[in-house]
């Protein structure tokens, strides 16, 4: 039998609600929350284990929901204004999910493509290009993304949002900037850094190897560690006024440079 919640005062769907709040209860509690069908289902083929499901039958029947209930230990009925309360998004889907976080150790990753693609961001602050990184990651089909020194937690909300669920098809990693260049050094793959500094036009470098796109932010690049450290610094040629881009627009070109080169050889 579902069980049913109708009342925002219900001691569960405050503690849901400190889980899309606080990326501290996200972290201490290793638990977040997906919204939408189709975020539930990508996160589901990524390997993620649901642990409860909930949907508002004002907005969507139980019939309607694509993820199969044995994947979920618990299913639950939730009025409108409870799935009001806990959805982030102004559109309405009527399905939300609680589900455990994943480890993203640099040890965890598991890249067993002979020349490697990887994309590195430095220090990403807005939610919103990493979620734009995460997808330009996944139409590249890149072996991994590793964040450096990340500001913010991989299950912000506004980061599953903005990356479509591409945060639960991309595998990632974060670490510290020192432990990720160790990290690609010992894996013999090439460090191409997107800087003003030292660099040359992007696509004169042959990236059949294994390589790896490092970005940083607008408005401070890369730390030195990633340019003392870098095989080359590359970067795309402006013609306007500015001398920067969007680093998820930065990251797609370079990417797909990459994708290009190696589609030819």
């Amino acid at each position: 039998m579902t069980k049913k919640i109708s009342s925002v005062q219900n001691q569960l769907i405050k503690n849901l609600y400190q889980l899309k709040e606080k990326s501290k209860h996200r972290k201490n509690f290793k638990k977040f929350l997906i919204e939408g069908q189709r975020e539930i289902e990508l996160a589901t083929k990524g390997g993620y284990e649901l642990e409860t499901l909930l949907f508002s039958r004002d907005l969507l029947s139980k019939s309607q929901i694509d993820t199969p209930e044995t994947t979920c230990k618990e299913i639950i009925e939730i009025s409108k204004d409870v799935y009001q309360k806990l959805a982030y998004r102004d559109t309405t889907e009527g399905v939300l999910a609680v589900a455990k976080t994943k480890s993203h150790k640099l040890d965890d990753l598991r890249v067993t493509s002979k020349n490697p693609l990887i994309l590195v961001a430095e220090a990403p602050e807005k939610p919103g290009n990493i979620g734009a990184l995460l997808r330009t990651a996944d139409a590249a089909s890149v072996d991994a993304v590793i964040i450096a020194n990340p500001k913010t937690d991989l299950y912000n909300p506004n980061i599953i949002r903005s990356s479509v669920g591409c945060v639960f098809t991309n595998q990632i990693a974060t670490g510290s900037t020192e432990d990720i260049i160790d990290y690609l050094k010992a894996q013999n793959i090439n460090i191409y850094c997107a800087s003003l500094d030292g660099s040359v036009n992007y696509h004169t470098q042959d990236y059949s190897q294994s390589t790896a796109i490092i970005v940083g932010t607008e408005a401070s690049g890369l730390s030195i560690d990633w340019l003392k450290n870098s095989s080359q610094n590359i970067i795309i040629p402006m013609e306007g006024e500015i001398d920067s881009m969007n680093v998820s627009v930065a990251a797609g070109i370079l990417i797909f440079e990459v994708k290009r080169q190696r589609q030819f050889n």
